[in-house]
């Protein structure tokens, strides 16, 4: 499997469309690496770029950009609301899938080195990638911004990773970078109802972990408070895992907290948001909403959307479009201009558009391919599809009765059983598409040359391999659809008596998804030689079917006396 990585490099331009195009040009050249996201912010003066794909090809990429950023960029110009140190402010990769940090350590490290070396540029490892420990905090690495970079090179304290140390006319021009490994962070500005930035950064202050300094008596206007060492002496913020300050947005017109979500498993995204608009109403503000900068997990808005779900004693149960859009209303995430998760949400950007999948298609559409001269899909597509729609209609009767007013003492029982039903039609739509995949790998299995002896042993290898697969498919097909019957069963007996024909119309639909797979599972299992697999899978699938006839029966007459007759 493909190991991936992203990078989000921050440069310190968000003005000059060309410079941006200049730089985000070179990513787009280095084949293997796709560019997701280009966010530039006029007040901030700076352009959050994102992309992804294998280690080695977004390093090159990051390469590339910071240097053609500090070609373009020259610092002694540069005026921004954000804090900055360099053309390149920020260069972090992050790990995707299929890599630990640890390796995305030593891939940090190794560009870091090249960066220093091929482009005399001074460069701080943080987070993850750290080699000091006070270095992982970002704002220590820049301690003083830019304009301080000049008195702090050439000391010991402040020596660079890699590349000079030493104030230059070229080291003027770059500033310094920051290259770092860390987990997803999510960039979020909360929206205020106020244009003060003393309320903004007040609000701040009461929520990062950080939080602010000890006064004496407690005052604002007192002296700060040091412990033995001169050390500020702090009031933590309510916040785990959090960065934040105020700002004023002048192209919004209002004042903004702006945050940075360095651990969204210590501070969900959701519970920030809760945090902040409580935080303002104790100071007499509203929070309007919010904007997320770059992009996030899927998981951010899924988990939020569960939240604010819950919150109304309403069923999780629901689809993940669903989730979305409650999770965008209850954050505002739509307030300034509309947000769309398919241009904000990094597995949806990543994923593979190029192979056409039945399940996107209509249900016409579905009837039409199925019914073409194509061979597939065929009956094991269409048996986990009638799994997956009987799963369905169990979802659809604990969403109907959990959201009754006479039910709603019971709502956690129903949320529960429709996020199981949620979760077994996601699983059966899977198979719908993983059942016509098995099918073609067979096909393209007795494609494969035959003239040598060789060539025949692979090839009868291959068909071997593939049918093994496609008979392995149709099984897991059998055994989920076997799990609807517990949802269809909870939901004639407890559900809305209003909707018990749907329970018993899914427990129809999970039966025939059991026997049309088991028939799969026949017709493939017959091409085995491999005997002691062949008889073993044929035995547990003969089993599935028995018992699902049996449960099916027995739903079907309970559903019978449901309506009295």
């Amino acid at each position: 499997m493909k190991q991936l990585i992203e990078c989000v490099p921050n440069i310190s331009e968000g003005r000059n469309k060309d410079i941006i195009n200049q730089v985000t040009a070179e990513i787009e050249q280095v084949e293997g690496v796709k560019l997701l996201d280009v966010d530039p912010g006029q007040t901030t003066n700076r352009t959050v770029i994102t992309f992804v794909g294998e280690p080695e090809p977004v390093c090159e990429a990051a390469f590339r950009v910071v240097r053609r950023a500090a070609e373009l960029i020259d610092m002694r110009n540069h005026h921004g609301a954000h804090p900055r140190q360099g053309a390149t402010d920020v260069c972090p990769l992050i790990p995707v899938s299929n890599i630990t940090m640890d390796e995305v350590v030593q891939y940090a490290h190794k560009l870091a080195e090249r960066i220093g070396n091929e482009l005399s540029i001074p460069i701080y490892c943080y987070e993850n990638a750290a080699k000091q420990p006070e270095r992982r905090n970002l704002a220590y690495c820049r301690t003083g911004e830019y304009e301080s970079l000049a008195s702090r090179l050439g000391t010991d304290q402040w020596r660079p990773d890699y590349g000079p140390n030493e104030w230059n006319d070229h080291v003027a021009q770059t500033g310094a970078t920051q290259v770092g490994a860390r987990d997803f962070l999510v960039a979020i500005n909360y929206n205020l109802n106020t244009t003060s930035t003393r309320r903004a950064n007040a609000i701040a202050f009461d929520v990062r972990e950080k939080g602010r300094p000890q006064r004496e008596g407690g005052k604002l206007t007192g002296k700060p408070l040091k412990d033995e060492n001169g050390n500020p002496i702090m009031i933590p913020g309510t916040l785990k895992g959090t960065k934040a300050i105020g700002w004023y947005i002048e192209d919004y017109g209002i004042a903004q907290v702006s945050m940075n979500i360095t651990s969204i498993k210590v501070s969900p995204v959701h519970v920030c948001f809760d945090e902040v608009c409580r935080a303002a109403a104790a100071r007499g503000i509203r929070v309007t909403g919010c904007e997320i900068v770059g992009l996030i997990p899927k998981s951010v808005l899924v988990d939020a959307g569960r939240h604010y779900l819950a919150k109304m004693h309403r069923s999780l149960g629901v689809s993940e479009e669903e989730l979305m859009k409650i999770a965008i209303k209850s954050m505002g995430l739509d307030d300034l201009k509309p947000f769309d998760p398919h241009e904000k949400v990094i597995e949806y950007l990543i994923e593979d558009h190029s192979k056409r999948k039945l399940v996107d298609l209509s249900c016409t559409g579905f009837c039409n391919e199925t019914a073409s001269e194509s061979p597939a899909p065929g009956g094991g597509s269409v048996s986990a599809l009638m799994g997956a729609l009987g799963a369905s209609l169990a979802t659809m009767v604990a969403n109907l009765t959990g959201g009754k007013a006479a039910y709603e003492e019971e709502w956690e029982k129903y949320s529960d059983i429709a996020l199981k039903g949620q979760k077994l039609k996601d699983e059966l739509l899977a198979l719908v598409d993983e059942d016509t995949e098995a099918f073609n790998r067979i096909m393209n299995a007795f494609g494969l040359p035959k003239k040598s002896d060789q060539e025949k042993a692979a090839r009868t290898a291959a068909i071997q391999d593939a049918t093994r697969y496609a008979t392995e498919v149709p099984l897991r097909t059998m055994r989920k659809s076997y799990e609807v019957f517990d949802l269809c069963e909870a939901m004639v007996e407890w559900g809305n008596p209003a909707s018990v024909t749907d329970g018993g119309v899914g427990a129809l639909a999970a039966r025939s998804a059991v026997m049309g797979a088991h028939l799969n599972v026949k017709i493939n299992a017959s091409s085995l030689k491999d005997e002691t697999f062949r008889n073993d899978i044929l035995s547990q699938a003969a089993k599935i079917e028995a018992d699902a006839i049996e449960r099916e029966a027995r739903i079907t007459r309970l559903v019978n006396e449901k309506i009295g007759l």
